[in-house]
């Protein structure tokens, strides 16, 4: 397999969040996957196996398992494509569902993906798990923004949305490795969306993963497009709307992911990524 690396939402190589790419997987069983992905040791990696012209089959692995669906990687698959085949509509099938995807080159030579997530929803999240996730965070009830109230959010992969009160409290990241491991793993949990809002469109995230072995993600585009349906179902900005979601900032791997809530289902997440 060519395993390329590419790092997603971001302009520089020193920035966003690191994906491993292989444009063609074709014959490539998932046992090589899984140890493909934990030897490149990124937060996930995608393997492609094309199928029909303009469509492309593509399962995405962290060092530990499979995810059904990621953002970042998705970024990073249609830009490195792009980069050999040039731009233009892709469709990517994943677990997760159908996944369109479209890139394009701006004015500064860079290429842009924008791709549309798969319709999301939102559940409540019941207090006894509520209770044991503030726990493993080390965060208190106190500690939380009311009016961003903490649900799971999907958009082809779960996620807990949980908002602090202050950019203070998001920036003190300690938690229980082994705890919320734990009980991400019983609630198929991908990641825990740490989000602050600076201003109606502008929000801080911070994203643990430790059911794939990963500390911290410094850009989840899944989370992104998760976090936009929650926004929608909720009421909590007008639609149409245009967000900007910082993330890595603290991990000193800024990251700039572009959400597009919209009024049809799917929610658009775009970004560039660039070959390290």
């Amino acid at each position: 397999m060519e395993i390329l690396r590419y790092t997603a939402f971001t302009t520089e190589p020193a920035g966003g969040n690191p994906a491993g790419v292989v444009l063609d997987a074709s014959g490539v069983d998932e046992a090589t996957m899984l140890a493909a992905a934990a030897e490149v040791g990124y937060s996930e990696t995608a393997f492609v196996v094309p199928s029909v012209e303009g469509a492309l089959d593509v399962r995405y692995f962290s060092p530990l398992a499979e995810v059904p669906f990621c953002g970042h990687a998705t970024i990073a698959t249609a830009v490195a494509y792009a980069d050999r085949h040039g731009p233009g509509p892709l469709l990517l099938h994943t677990k997760a569902g159908p996944v369109p995807v479209t890139t394009a080159r701006a004015e500064d030579g860079t290429i842009v993906a924008t791709l549309t997530s798969v319709e999301p929803r939102t559940a409540p999240i019941p207090d006894v798990d509520l209770a044991e996730l503030l726990a493993a965070l080390r965060w208190s009830a106190e500690d939380l923004d009311p009016a961003l109230p903490p649900r799971a959010a999907y958009a082809g992969a779960w996620h807990p949305v949980i908002a602090a009160g202050s950019r203070s409290r998001l920036a003190d990241l300690d938690y229980d490795m082994s705890a919320l491991s734990s009980l991400m793993r019983r609630k198929d949990w991908t990641t825990v969306d740490l989000v602050w809002r600076e201003s109606p469109t502008v929000f801080h995230a911070r994203n643990p993963f430790p059911p794939g072995g990963v500390v911290e993600d410094p850009a989840t585009g899944a989370a992104a497009a998760a976090f936009g349906g929650y926004l929608r179902e909720l009421r909590l900005v007008p639609v149409p709307a245009a967000l900007t979601i910082h993330q890595g900032v603290d991990m000193g791997r800024p990251s700039t992911i572009s959400v597009s809530v919209r009024e049809e289902p799917g929610i658009g997440v775009s970004g560039t990524a660039v070959r390290i």
